[in-house]
């Protein structure tokens, strides 16, 4: 047997066992794109009617959000009857956060600002400070409104997101946003690490069956206040780096409607500065591994690692390792079944670059057109991951947390 022999051999069994990894991950992958067509559309604006007078109250975390924060209030403000107050809880920031609070509150009665207690042992900042909030809103309002600082809320926000929950009879209903993208290297990157969650979950506006499998994005989320007192509010995902997901799914498992739609249309938010910090401050939570038992961890960890981290590196080792005259002719069966599964994956990834464009705000970006090569950065974006799926967070946002979390 000749040494051609023998290559071809041990790339046929190499092939064959990455055929075995990536083929029922891509039929997993597939069965989910498929659901798309038949997902809720976007929500739209809409404008408050009589029935929603009173019958929100708006809890917004903060710790040092001065720089960020102006566009949230100044969306508030232009909310209407529907909101009965806004509670802003501030975990002693240092930068003058509640002093912005306080200005806007002489323009808007319904601003008001608290001070959360001391963290307790076992607890997270943001799950933490949203419990207080929860705690300290009035009974009289039916739903609890979750909202992050850094978000940019339209006029119309809240009146739209509280009819189609009560529309669709959700219990729970948070939105995705549309991100703005500022800097070439958050627009590569950024993409690449939301399509891990894509690629994991049922797409927005699809019901998720499996409470294990729910979504849910923290940064507007909508529930009813009866419901979140039933669950003892955030007590549940006390200690969780990904509180949103936590409690979603803990509401979903007690047979509540829990649902996670497409908010593009309804708020913006800017997340983080650049491409270092959006490796560092969103890649960490986004393995959700706090509200993920193990087994369902790994199995994340295999889907992306087939369908997200291979393709690009398996098709480039084909181009860059098999001679020219091999690529023409006599590529055994399984390698060329893998390189046109890999192919197939790439198509796909680029193709859903177009499904995903009118979540973005690329309109002031520097290197916007960077957002289409955003494929190139998954097998990084995998990896970011697989870093925090195996670590968990001993800082976040300035607080220092122990090893018993």
């Amino acid at each position: 047997m000749t040494t051609v022999d023998n290559a071809l051999i041990l790339e046929s069994a190499i092939s064959l066992l990455l055929l075995l990894i990536q083929v029922p991950a891509t039929a997993i992958l597939f069965s989910r794109l498929l659901k798309g067509p038949r997902r809720l559309p976007p929500i739209e604006p809409q404008q408050p009617t009589p029935e929603l007078l009173g019958r929100v109250s708006v809890v917004v975390p903060t710790l040092n959000e001065a720089l960020r924060i102006s566009p949230l209030l100044a969306g508030l403000s232009q909310q209407s009857y529907e909101i009965r107050e806004i509670i802003v809880v501030d975990s002693k920031s240092s930068d003058g956060t509640p002093d912005l609070v306080k200005a806007r509150q002489q323009k808007d009665p319904r601003f008001r600002v608290i001070t959360d207690d001391p963290l307790p042992s076992g607890w997270v900042g943001r799950p933490w400070a949203l419990h207080n909030g929860f705690l300290y809103s009035s009974e009289a309002s039916q739903w609890f409104l979750g909202l992050d600082a850094d978000i940019q809320p339209h006029p119309g926000l809240v009146a739209g997101l509280v009819k189609t929950a009560k529309a669709q009879g959700y219990d729970l209903v948070s939105l995705s946003p549309q991100f703005i993208l500022k800097y070439p290297g958050e627009c590569w990157l950024q993409p690449a690490l939301l399509m891990t969650l894509l690629y994991r979950f049922d797409p927005a506006g699809i019901n998720t069956e499996q409470p294990e499998r729910v979504m849910a994005n923290g940064q507007c989320f909508l529930c009813r206040r009866s419901v979140l007192a039933a669950v003892g509010g955030y007590s549940s995902a006390s200690a969780s780096f990904c509180d949103d997901v936590t409690l979603a799914r803990k509401i979903a498992a007690q047979g509540y409607k829990v649902g996670f739609l497409d908010g593009a249309k309804v708020l913006k938010v800017r997340m983080y500065e650049g491409a270092m910090e959006t490796w560092k401050e969103w890649g960490r939570s986004l393995d959700l591994k706090d509200a993920t038992s193990r087994s369902q961890l790994w199995g994340d960890l295999w889907l992306l690692t087939s369908v997200q981290g291979l393709p690009l590196l398996i098709i480039l080792t084909f181009l860059l390792i098999s001679p020219p005259q091999t690529r023409l002719i006599a590529l055994p069966t399984p390698l060329l079944l893998l390189v046109g599964l890999n192919l197939f994956l790439m198509v796909i990834r680029f193709a859903m670059l177009i499904a995903i464009a009118p979540s973005y705000d690329r309109k002031s970006a520097k290197g916007s057109w960077l957002f289409w090569l955003s494929p190139l950065a998954d097998p990084l974006a995998v990896l970011r991951i697989f870093l925090s799926a195996f670590h968990t967070p001993r800082e976040w946002r300035g607080r220092k947390y122990s090893a018993e979390l």
